[in-house]
């Protein structure tokens, strides 16, 4: 990154300036799928926290924005809670003056719907309510189909409120956490945290950059999203993006192998399977027949999975780019998990197995 000193003013006492660091958009510059979602456009208003830090947005088939996006930098302790490893935690703590007690306040505990503290353990599966913008007849078999709907978000949903979002049928979430080397979604640690307390399994994704290093992009993925054993598998996005300063298209060669070290990285990481979300005009020029032992998440807002992928097995369906939901001001992605009830709860139990 290139860092700049922000000028100091000494009035009386010396105050002290941030750090600035930029960085171009290094994403694929080529003709993104039609099948577009909604991260692509702002649904309401966009929430920021004061970092400096201009990086370009990448979501699913988005432009990059050209306004600086601002994230929150988080305290020594935060950083250490999402970042370093035990052991590097452990050193710089041990290390640290002990804090100066203080009374505890009163906190209100935060409860899981009523209706979830039951039935061993197993979480409650929602009924989906969602309704669609632009509903699709996909003939035969539609997502109304299948038992276990949820969404996938990014800072582009704004403040969701997830309780209600939730009893809408959301039963998991997941949610943009990084782009390429450099950029965190500003909504990631909020939504990663009320999703987790309205009761929704959740997982993180990232939007891989094809001009940047593939394990440079695993490490800023792992720097930024916690190992929760409670955590879906982790997701990476691979599509083309039309709206790049990077010209490169890498060979399909290239391509797989990028994305096998990327995933190697996380799953050494988190012990579970990384799994691989794309969209249709990307996988027809890279995908087909790879990749056979990972599971997919497939975009088809147009026609069943099985008519856009023939042949290919899949985990999740995005089948809609423009939901409507309460919890949410404007439009959503919605997904539907490919299994029963009972199979939503074995293959969470085993991380994705």
């Amino acid at each position: 990154m290139r860092l700049s000193v922000l000028s100091s003013l000494l009035i009386g006492t010396l105050a002290l300036g941030g750090c600035r660091s930029s960085s171009p958009a290094d994403a694929l510059a080529i003709a993104p799928s039609r099948d577009v979602t909604s991260s692509v456009t702002p649904s309401g208003p966009i929430p920021s926290a004061n970092v400096g830090v201009k990086a370009p947005v990448a979501s699913k088939g988005a432009p990059a924005p050209t306004a600086t996006d601002t994230i929150a930098i988080p305290s020594k302790q935060q950083v250490l809670a999402w970042a370093g490893s035990p052991a590097q935690t452990n050193s710089v703590l041990a290390n640290m003056p002990p804090a100066t007690p203080v009374a505890a306040p009163t906190l209100r505990p935060t409860l899981a719907p009523e209706a979830d503290r039951a039935l061993g353990g197993r979480t409650r599966v929602y009924a989906h309510r969602f309704s669609d913008a632009k509903p699709i007849n996909f003939g035969k078999i539609t997502p109304r189909h299948y038992a276990v709907h949820g969404v996938d978000v990014s800072r582009w949903q704004g403040d969701i409120d997830w309780p209600k979002l939730r009893t809408q049928g959301a039963n998991f979430a997941y949610i943009k956490a990084t782009d390429g080397g450099d950029h965190l979604d500003p909504m990631f640690r909020t939504n990663w945290r009320k999703a987790k307390e309205a009761g929704l399994k959740r997982g993180a994704y990232h939007f891989f950059y094809w001009c940047r290093v593939a394990s440079d992009q695993a490490s800023w993925f792992i720097r930024n999203v916690p190992r929760d054993p409670d955590a879906l598998p982790p997701v990476i996005d691979v599509e083309w993006n039309g709206e790049s300063s990077c010209k490169r298209r890498p060979s399909p060669e290239k391509v797989r192998e990028k994305m096998q070290v990327f995933m190697d990285m996380l799953e050494r990481h988190y012990g579970k399977r990384p799994i691989i979300y794309t969209a249709p005009d990307f996988y027809d020029d890279n995908l087909r027949g790879a990749f056979t032992s990972y599971p997919f998440w497939l975009r088809a807002v147009a026609q069943h999975p099985s008519k856009v992928y023939p042949g290919r097995n899949w985990r999740f369906w995005q089948y809609s780019g423009s939901g409507l939901s309460q919890g949410v001001d404007g439009k959503i992605d919605l997904n539907v998990f490919h299994g029963s009830e009972d199979e939503w709860h074995r293959w969470t139990a085993n991380d994705g197995a």
